[in-house]
Protein backbone atom coordinates (compact mmCIF):
# COMPACT_ATOMS: atom_id res chain seq x y z
CA UNK A 1 0.00 0.00 0.00
CA UNK A 2 0.94 3.63 -0.52
CA UNK A 3 1.90 5.85 2.32
CA UNK A 4 -1.27 7.92 1.77
CA UNK A 5 -3.59 4.94 2.39
CA UNK A 6 -1.71 4.01 5.57
CA UNK A 7 -2.04 7.59 6.71
CA UNK A 8 -5.89 7.55 6.31
CA UNK A 9 -6.18 4.24 8.21
CA UNK A 10 -4.12 5.59 11.07
CA UNK A 11 -6.22 8.79 11.24
CA UNK A 12 -9.52 6.85 11.44
CA UNK A 13 -8.11 4.62 14.20
CA UNK A 14 -7.03 7.69 16.16
CA UNK A 15 -10.51 9.29 16.00
CA UNK A 16 -12.17 6.04 17.10
CA UNK A 17 -9.79 5.75 20.03
CA UNK A 18 -10.58 9.28 21.20
CA UNK A 19 -14.36 8.59 21.17
CA UNK A 20 -13.96 5.39 23.22
CA UNK A 21 -11.64 7.16 25.67
CA UNK A 22 -14.20 9.96 26.26
CA UNK A 23 -16.97 7.46 27.04
CA UNK A 24 -14.77 5.59 29.53
CA UNK A 25 -13.48 8.81 31.06
CA UNK A 26 -16.95 10.31 31.77
CA UNK A 27 -18.34 6.97 32.94
CA UNK A 28 -21.85 7.24 31.36
CA UNK A 29 -23.67 6.90 28.06
CA UNK A 30 -25.48 9.99 26.77
CA UNK A 31 -28.24 7.96 25.05
CA UNK A 32 -31.68 8.66 26.70
CA UNK A 33 -33.18 5.82 28.67
CA UNK A 34 -36.32 5.95 26.57
CA UNK A 35 -34.29 5.35 23.37
CA UNK A 36 -32.76 2.19 24.95
CA UNK A 37 -36.19 0.74 25.65
CA UNK A 38 -36.11 1.56 29.37
CA UNK A 39 -38.84 3.20 31.40
CA UNK A 40 -39.90 6.77 30.31
CA UNK A 41 -38.29 9.66 32.11
CA UNK A 42 -40.32 11.46 34.80
CA UNK A 43 -41.48 14.95 33.75
CA UNK A 44 -42.29 17.95 35.93
CA UNK A 45 -45.67 19.53 35.12
CA UNK A 46 -48.28 21.98 36.39
CA UNK A 47 -51.76 20.65 37.07
CA UNK A 48 -55.36 21.73 37.69
CA UNK A 49 -57.75 20.07 40.16
CA UNK A 50 -61.28 19.70 38.81
CA UNK A 51 -63.96 21.25 41.02
CA UNK A 52 -67.68 22.01 40.37
CA UNK A 53 -68.53 25.56 39.35
CA UNK A 54 -71.59 27.51 38.24
CA UNK A 55 -71.30 29.09 34.79
CA UNK A 56 -73.36 31.48 32.74
CA UNK A 57 -74.43 29.66 29.62
CA UNK A 58 -74.60 31.89 26.57
CA UNK A 59 -74.13 31.72 22.81
CA UNK A 60 -72.03 34.25 20.94
CA UNK A 61 -73.00 34.60 17.28
CA UNK A 62 -72.58 36.91 14.32
CA UNK A 63 -75.76 38.50 13.03
CA UNK A 64 -77.03 40.99 10.47
CA UNK A 65 -79.63 43.72 10.97
CA UNK A 66 -82.37 43.65 8.34
CA UNK A 67 -85.46 45.79 7.66
CA UNK A 68 -88.57 44.22 9.11
CA UNK A 69 -90.23 44.61 5.72
CA UNK A 70 -88.44 45.37 2.45
CA UNK A 71 -89.89 46.02 -1.01
CA UNK A 72 -88.80 47.20 -4.43
CA UNK A 73 -91.36 49.53 -6.01
CA UNK A 74 -92.16 48.61 -9.64
CA UNK A 75 -95.19 49.68 -11.72
CA UNK A 76 -97.56 46.91 -12.78
CA UNK A 77 -98.12 48.44 -16.23
CA UNK A 78 -96.19 50.64 -18.62
CA UNK A 79 -96.92 54.35 -18.80
CA UNK A 80 -95.86 57.94 -18.19
CA UNK A 81 -95.54 59.23 -14.63
CA UNK A 82 -98.05 62.05 -14.05
CA UNK A 83 -97.71 62.28 -10.27
CA UNK A 84 -94.63 61.59 -8.14
CA UNK A 85 -94.83 61.74 -4.35
CA UNK A 86 -91.49 60.12 -3.54
CA UNK A 87 -89.88 62.20 -0.79
CA UNK A 88 -86.65 60.30 -0.29
CA UNK A 89 -85.86 59.26 3.28
CA UNK A 90 -89.28 60.19 4.65
CA UNK A 91 -91.67 58.03 6.66
CA UNK A 92 -95.02 57.36 4.99
CA UNK A 93 -98.10 55.45 6.07
CA UNK A 94 -99.45 52.32 4.46
CA UNK A 95 -101.66 53.07 1.45
CA UNK A 96 -100.11 56.48 0.66
CA UNK A 97 -100.09 57.21 -3.08
CA UNK A 98 -96.44 57.41 -4.19
CA UNK A 99 -96.59 57.24 -7.99
CA UNK A 100 -99.42 57.78 -10.50
CA UNK A 101 -99.26 56.84 -14.19
CA UNK A 102 -101.28 58.32 -17.07
CA UNK A 103 -104.84 56.90 -16.99
CA UNK A 104 -107.02 59.44 -18.84
CA UNK A 105 -108.12 56.79 -21.36
CA UNK A 106 -109.20 54.45 -18.56
CA UNK A 107 -111.04 57.24 -16.78
CA UNK A 108 -112.95 58.00 -19.98
CA UNK A 109 -113.99 54.34 -20.34
CA UNK A 110 -115.07 54.32 -16.71
CA UNK A 111 -117.22 57.42 -17.22
CA UNK A 112 -118.85 55.86 -20.28
CA UNK A 113 -119.68 52.64 -18.42
CA UNK A 114 -121.18 54.50 -15.51
CA UNK A 115 -123.47 56.43 -17.88
CA UNK A 116 -124.48 53.15 -19.50
CA UNK A 117 -125.25 51.69 -16.10
CA UNK A 118 -127.34 54.70 -15.16
CA UNK A 119 -129.38 54.37 -18.33
CA UNK A 120 -129.73 50.61 -17.90
CA UNK A 121 -131.02 51.07 -14.35
CA UNK A 122 -133.71 53.48 -15.59
CA UNK A 123 -134.72 50.94 -18.23
CA UNK A 124 -134.83 48.20 -15.60
CA UNK A 125 -137.21 50.32 -13.50
CA UNK A 126 -139.65 50.85 -16.36
CA UNK A 127 -139.56 47.18 -17.41
CA UNK A 128 -140.15 46.11 -13.82
CA UNK A 129 -143.34 48.24 -13.68
CA UNK A 130 -144.59 46.75 -16.95
CA UNK A 131 -143.79 43.25 -15.69
CA UNK A 132 -145.98 43.87 -12.67
CA UNK A 133 -149.00 44.43 -14.93
CA UNK A 134 -147.98 41.72 -17.40
CA UNK A 135 -147.01 44.34 -19.97
CA UNK A 136 -143.79 42.49 -20.81
CA UNK A 137 -142.48 38.99 -20.41
CA UNK A 138 -140.10 37.77 -17.71
CA UNK A 139 -137.40 37.12 -20.30
CA UNK A 140 -137.27 40.76 -21.37
CA UNK A 141 -136.83 41.85 -17.76
CA UNK A 142 -134.10 39.28 -17.15
CA UNK A 143 -132.19 40.56 -20.20
CA UNK A 144 -132.17 44.07 -18.77
CA UNK A 145 -130.87 42.84 -15.38
CA UNK A 146 -128.18 40.81 -17.12
CA UNK A 147 -127.07 43.90 -19.03
CA UNK A 148 -126.68 45.83 -15.76
CA UNK A 149 -124.59 43.02 -14.26
CA UNK A 150 -122.35 42.98 -17.34
CA UNK A 151 -121.80 46.72 -17.05
CA UNK A 152 -120.87 46.29 -13.36
CA UNK A 153 -118.29 43.68 -14.33
CA UNK A 154 -116.83 46.00 -16.96
CA UNK A 155 -116.62 48.79 -14.38
CA UNK A 156 -114.75 46.49 -11.97
CA UNK A 157 -112.32 45.60 -14.75
CA UNK A 158 -111.59 49.26 -15.54
CA UNK A 159 -111.16 50.07 -11.84
CA UNK A 160 -108.64 47.22 -11.55
CA UNK A 161 -106.72 48.60 -14.53
CA UNK A 162 -106.73 52.08 -12.96
CA UNK A 163 -105.39 50.61 -9.72
CA UNK A 164 -102.45 49.18 -11.68
CA UNK A 165 -101.49 52.72 -12.69
CA UNK A 166 -100.87 53.57 -9.02
CA UNK A 167 -98.02 52.65 -6.69
CA UNK A 168 -99.01 52.91 -3.04
CA UNK A 169 -97.00 52.28 0.13
CA UNK A 170 -97.39 48.55 0.91
CA UNK A 171 -96.75 49.13 4.64
CA UNK A 172 -95.59 51.83 7.05
CA UNK A 173 -92.03 52.55 6.06
CA UNK A 174 -89.33 54.84 4.72
CA UNK A 175 -88.89 55.75 1.06
CA UNK A 176 -85.43 55.01 -0.32
CA UNK A 177 -83.64 56.78 -3.15
CA UNK A 178 -85.80 57.27 -6.23
CA UNK A 179 -84.63 56.29 -9.72
CA UNK A 180 -87.25 58.13 -11.82
CA UNK A 181 -88.55 61.65 -12.39
CA UNK A 182 -91.90 63.21 -13.14
CA UNK A 183 -92.79 62.56 -16.78
CA UNK A 184 -90.59 59.47 -17.09
CA UNK A 185 -91.91 56.53 -19.07
CA UNK A 186 -91.69 53.39 -16.98
CA UNK A 187 -92.32 49.67 -17.48
CA UNK A 188 -92.82 46.80 -15.01
CA UNK A 189 -89.05 46.21 -15.06
CA UNK A 190 -88.29 49.78 -13.93
CA UNK A 191 -87.12 50.09 -10.32
CA UNK A 192 -88.85 53.25 -9.11
CA UNK A 193 -87.44 53.19 -5.55
CA UNK A 194 -86.89 50.96 -2.56
CA UNK A 195 -89.18 50.95 0.45
CA UNK A 196 -88.27 49.66 3.91
CA UNK A 197 -89.76 49.35 7.35
CA UNK A 198 -86.97 50.11 9.83
CA UNK A 199 -89.00 50.23 13.04
CA UNK A 200 -88.94 47.55 14.18
CA UNK A 201 -85.89 45.85 12.67
CA UNK A 202 -85.01 42.17 12.64
CA UNK A 203 -81.66 40.52 13.29
CA UNK A 204 -80.75 37.19 11.69
CA UNK A 205 -78.05 34.90 13.10
CA UNK A 206 -77.16 31.22 13.25
CA UNK A 207 -76.39 28.95 16.19
CA UNK A 208 -74.92 25.41 16.35
CA UNK A 209 -77.45 22.60 16.07
CA UNK A 210 -76.78 21.40 19.64
CA UNK A 211 -78.50 24.55 20.95
CA UNK A 212 -81.63 24.10 18.84
CA UNK A 213 -83.63 22.53 21.68
CA UNK A 214 -82.74 25.30 24.14
CA UNK A 215 -83.63 28.21 21.84
CA UNK A 216 -87.18 29.21 20.96
CA UNK A 217 -89.72 31.98 20.49
CA UNK A 218 -89.81 34.57 23.26
CA UNK A 219 -86.14 34.24 24.26
CA UNK A 220 -84.38 37.57 24.77
CA UNK A 221 -80.94 38.48 23.51
CA UNK A 222 -78.42 41.31 23.59
CA UNK A 223 -76.23 42.57 20.78
CA UNK A 224 -73.66 45.21 19.96
CA UNK A 225 -73.27 47.20 16.76
CA UNK A 226 -70.12 48.87 15.48
CA UNK A 227 -70.09 52.57 16.29
CA UNK A 228 -72.27 52.33 19.41
CA UNK A 229 -71.08 51.83 22.97
CA UNK A 230 -74.54 50.92 24.23
CA UNK A 231 -76.00 47.41 24.12
CA UNK A 232 -79.26 46.74 22.34
CA UNK A 233 -81.97 44.18 23.12
CA UNK A 234 -84.11 41.92 20.98
CA UNK A 235 -86.61 39.08 21.24
CA UNK A 236 -86.67 35.91 19.16
CA UNK A 237 -89.90 35.50 17.20
CA UNK A 238 -88.99 32.83 14.65
CA UNK A 239 -86.64 29.83 14.34
CA UNK A 240 -85.92 27.98 11.10
CA UNK A 241 -87.69 24.58 11.37
CA UNK A 242 -84.77 22.68 9.84
CA UNK A 243 -80.99 22.45 10.34
CA UNK A 244 -78.66 23.47 7.53
CA UNK A 245 -76.93 20.23 6.54
CA UNK A 246 -73.92 22.09 5.11
CA UNK A 247 -73.06 24.09 8.25
CA UNK A 248 -74.89 22.03 10.91
CA UNK A 249 -76.44 25.22 12.23
CA UNK A 250 -79.93 26.64 12.59
CA UNK A 251 -81.12 30.11 11.60
CA UNK A 252 -82.78 32.32 14.21
CA UNK A 253 -84.60 35.64 13.74
CA UNK A 254 -85.29 38.26 16.42
CA UNK A 255 -87.20 41.53 16.50
CA UNK A 256 -85.49 44.77 17.56
CA UNK A 257 -87.19 48.05 18.44
CA UNK A 258 -85.72 51.03 16.58
CA UNK A 259 -87.98 53.93 17.53
CA UNK A 260 -85.24 56.56 17.16
CA UNK A 261 -83.93 55.07 13.90
CA UNK A 262 -80.44 54.79 15.36
CA UNK A 263 -79.82 51.38 13.83
CA UNK A 264 -79.58 50.86 10.09
CA UNK A 265 -80.37 47.70 8.11
CA UNK A 266 -77.30 45.83 6.91
CA UNK A 267 -75.21 46.53 10.02
CA UNK A 268 -73.15 43.73 11.59
CA UNK A 269 -74.35 42.65 15.03
CA UNK A 270 -72.45 40.73 17.73
CA UNK A 271 -75.22 38.67 19.32
CA UNK A 272 -75.09 37.35 22.89
CA UNK A 273 -77.91 34.88 23.49
CA UNK A 274 -78.18 34.00 27.16
CA UNK A 275 -79.27 30.49 28.13
CA UNK A 276 -80.03 28.86 31.48
CA UNK A 277 -77.08 28.89 33.90
CA UNK A 278 -75.36 25.55 34.52
CA UNK A 279 -74.73 24.57 38.15
CA UNK A 280 -71.99 22.14 39.26
CA UNK A 281 -70.31 22.26 35.87
CA UNK A 282 -66.88 20.69 35.36
CA UNK A 283 -64.62 23.35 33.85
CA UNK A 284 -61.03 22.96 32.69
CA UNK A 285 -58.60 25.44 31.12
CA UNK A 286 -58.99 25.48 27.36
CA UNK A 287 -55.32 24.66 26.79
CA UNK A 288 -55.80 21.28 28.53
CA UNK A 289 -57.90 19.93 25.66
CA UNK A 290 -55.91 17.92 23.10
CA UNK A 291 -57.86 17.81 19.81
CA UNK A 292 -57.58 14.70 17.67
CA UNK A 293 -59.19 13.58 14.44
CA UNK A 294 -62.14 11.86 16.12
CA UNK A 295 -61.88 12.68 19.81
CA UNK A 296 -60.77 15.20 22.36
CA UNK A 297 -58.48 14.17 25.22
CA UNK A 298 -57.03 15.46 28.46
CA UNK A 299 -54.09 14.11 30.47
CA UNK A 300 -54.99 13.04 34.01
CA UNK A 301 -52.36 12.41 36.68
CA UNK A 302 -53.22 8.89 37.87
CA UNK A 303 -50.90 7.38 40.52
CA UNK A 304 -48.06 9.54 39.27
CA UNK A 305 -48.46 8.51 35.63
CA UNK A 306 -50.02 10.06 32.54
CA UNK A 307 -53.54 8.79 31.84
CA UNK A 308 -54.99 9.99 28.51
CA UNK A 309 -58.79 10.36 28.85
CA UNK A 310 -61.32 10.88 26.05
CA UNK A 311 -63.72 13.70 26.97
CA UNK A 312 -66.79 15.42 25.58
CA UNK A 313 -67.09 19.20 25.81
CA UNK A 314 -69.92 21.69 26.11
CA UNK A 315 -69.93 25.43 26.71
CA UNK A 316 -66.70 27.21 25.79
CA UNK A 317 -65.57 30.46 27.36
CA UNK A 318 -62.53 32.65 26.83
CA UNK A 319 -60.27 30.67 29.19
CA UNK A 320 -62.33 27.67 30.33
CA UNK A 321 -64.35 24.96 28.63
CA UNK A 322 -67.00 22.69 30.08
CA UNK A 323 -66.37 18.93 30.11
CA UNK A 324 -69.64 17.01 30.01
CA UNK A 325 -68.20 13.49 30.00
CA UNK A 326 -64.88 11.83 30.85
CA UNK A 327 -63.86 13.67 34.04
CA UNK A 328 -64.96 13.65 37.66
CA UNK A 329 -64.67 16.17 40.46
CA UNK A 330 -61.24 15.87 42.09
CA UNK A 331 -59.37 14.67 39.00
CA UNK A 332 -55.95 16.27 38.49
CA UNK A 333 -55.28 17.22 34.90
CA UNK A 334 -52.04 18.41 33.33
CA UNK A 335 -51.85 22.00 32.06
CA UNK A 336 -48.26 22.22 30.75
CA UNK A 337 -45.91 20.27 28.46
CA UNK A 338 -48.83 18.45 26.84
CA UNK A 339 -46.98 17.85 23.57
CA UNK A 340 -44.10 16.02 25.26
CA UNK A 341 -46.03 13.62 27.47
CA UNK A 342 -46.54 10.01 26.43
CA UNK A 343 -49.01 7.48 27.87
CA UNK A 344 -47.90 6.03 31.24
CA UNK A 345 -45.01 8.49 31.48
CA UNK A 346 -44.07 9.38 35.03
CA UNK A 347 -45.30 12.81 36.09
CA UNK A 348 -44.20 15.04 38.93
CA UNK A 349 -46.64 17.83 39.79
CA UNK A 350 -44.68 20.91 40.84
CA UNK A 351 -47.57 23.40 40.84
CA UNK A 352 -51.27 22.76 41.30
CA UNK A 353 -54.30 25.02 40.97
CA UNK A 354 -58.08 24.79 41.28
CA UNK A 355 -58.84 28.24 39.91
Amino acid sequence: MSKFVWFIIALVALVAGIIVYNKVLHGKDKTPAAAKGGPPKEMSVNAYVVSPKSIENSILASGTLLPFEDAELHPEVSGKITQLNLNEGTQVAKGTLLVKLYDADLQAQLKKLRLQKEQAQKTEGRIKQLLAINGVGQQEYDDVVTNINNIDADIDLILAQITKTEIRAPFNGVVGLKNVSLGSYVTPTTLVATFQQIDPLKVDFTIPEKYAASTGKGETLKFNVEGFTEQFNGKIYAVEPQIDVATRSIKVRAQVQNTKAKLLPGAFAKVDLGLKNIDNAILVPTQCIIPEARNKKVIVVNNGKADFRIVETGVRGETYIQVTKGLEVGDTIVTTALMYIKPDMGLKVVKISDK
